[in-house]
């Protein structure tokens, strides 16, 4: 059974650490797990994937452009013509995968015109977010683009309903709302719960993850947990203003910016940790699906998250964490506190969210449930 994936944003490669890198190369691998000949379409990448993606066949679209926003966008529409004339080389396909990306519609389109089955997962509001915070020069082209890719699609795959319902305004003829999954495997050994006790973060550093919050909670949690510590793994813009709000609250010594670590580091600095955090700020649009909450939930860590979207449903049902109001310094250091007095409390969350991940949101089951009730051969329908 032969099934394209298709990549075509720049700013997220089959080999990076960003949470679409290993979203992407998690999809892939279940592809590989349910028997596909997986061919991929993605701009090129230094390094190879992995070992358990050997068999994945990397056809490298044009590398990105270099220059003003409006010489890159104009250079994401020419590559349409690209990716359409690389499909047709390397076909015929029995699927269509796709990532949704900004100015991207040729693949969708490829698969219209053939009637083969496609699949458009749908991550985020892309378009709102290149306004809010980046640049859009061309943004009447954008949405066209978007029109068309999501139109044609026979599925959309959406992380959240904020993301399906966006998809929808664009004229998304179905919609399924697929939460993020995790590879529990790969959080095998427990953690030790050795002191002292670590607050962590795994996510880039952007204004929404709202580190800034957790940095004050910390002051807060060192007045009852002397030996309190925050652990903050990821890097982005905020970075600068974080260690100078640390430096000021006098807590230089207690917050470890280790920076972005490669996908396999990861499991070894959950360990390290007492608790997972997933805190967002409460003004700012919310239709994420966090992988990283995934991710503590099979390391056996409890969460606390930020009261925003779903989290609540995520992390309520199993048992395994906790929601706090947005914004709020004081209620999170409240529940952080909590834990660490109460240690067989975050032992028992832990355990609970990681066997929860583990009989519900694998890839693989991520990937079914994608796939389920579209026309395809066994081999991808089973």
């Amino acid at each position: 059974m032969r099934v394209a994936y298709v990549s075509t944003d720049p700013g997220i490669s089959p080999t990076g650490t960003k949470g679409a890198s290993i979203h992407m190369r998690a999809i892939l691998g279940a592809l590989l797990r349910m028997g596909a000949e997986v061919t991929l379409f993605a701009p090129p990448s230094r390094a190879p994937l992995p070992e358990d993606l050997a068999a994945v066949t990397w056809v490298p679209l044009p590398k990105p452009a270099k220059g003003a926003p409006e010489v890159r966008e104009r250079a994401l529409i020419a590559a349409n013509a690209c990716l359409a004339q690389a499909m047709e080389d390397h076909g015929p396909f029995d699927l269509i995968y796709e990532r949704h990306a900004l100015f991207s519609d040729a693949a969708m389109q490829f698969g219209a015109a053939r009637r083969i089955p496609s699949v458009l997962e749908v991550n985020a509001p892309l378009l709102e977010e290149q306004r809010r915070h980046r640049v859009l020069q061309n943004s009447d082209e954008a949405a066209a683009r978007a029109r068309s890719s999501i139109s044609a699609a026979d599925r959309i795959i959406a992380v959240s309903d904020a993301v399906g319902a966006y998809a929808e305004g664009f004229g998304a003829r179905s919609v399924k709302v697929v939460p993020n999954g995790v590879d529990a495997d790969r959080f095998a050994v427990p953690p030790g719960f050795r002191p002292p006790f670590t607050l962590g973060f795994v996510g880039t550093l952007k204004p929404w993850h709202d580190v800034a919050c957790l940095i004050d909670a910390l002051a807060l949690v060192r007045r009852s947990v002397r030996d309190a510590r925050l652990l903050v793994v990821g890097d982005g813009p905020e970075r600068p203003a974080l260690e100078a709000q640390a430096r000021e609250g006098g807590l230089v010594d207690a917050v470890d910016f280790h920076g972005a670590a490669p996908s396999q580091d990861i499991p070894a600095l959950l360990a390290r940790m007492h608790v997972g955090l997933a805190p967002y700020r409460g003004g700012d649009p919310f239709y994420f699906s966090p992988l990283k909450i995934y991710e503590y939930m099979a390391a056996g860590l409890p969460v606390l998250v930020s009261d925003r979207g779903n989290m609540r449903d995520v992390v309520l049902p199993p048992r395994a964490g906790a929601v706090v109001p947005p914004d709020d310094p004081a209620a999170l250091a409240e529940a952080i506190v909590h834990l660490a007095q109460n240690p067989s409390v975050g032992r028992a969350r832990g355990q609970r969210g990681r066997a929860h991940v583990i009989r519900t949101a694998s890839w693989d089951h991520v990937l079914r449930a994608s796939l389920d009730g579209l026309p395809l051969p066994s081999v991808l329908a089973a």
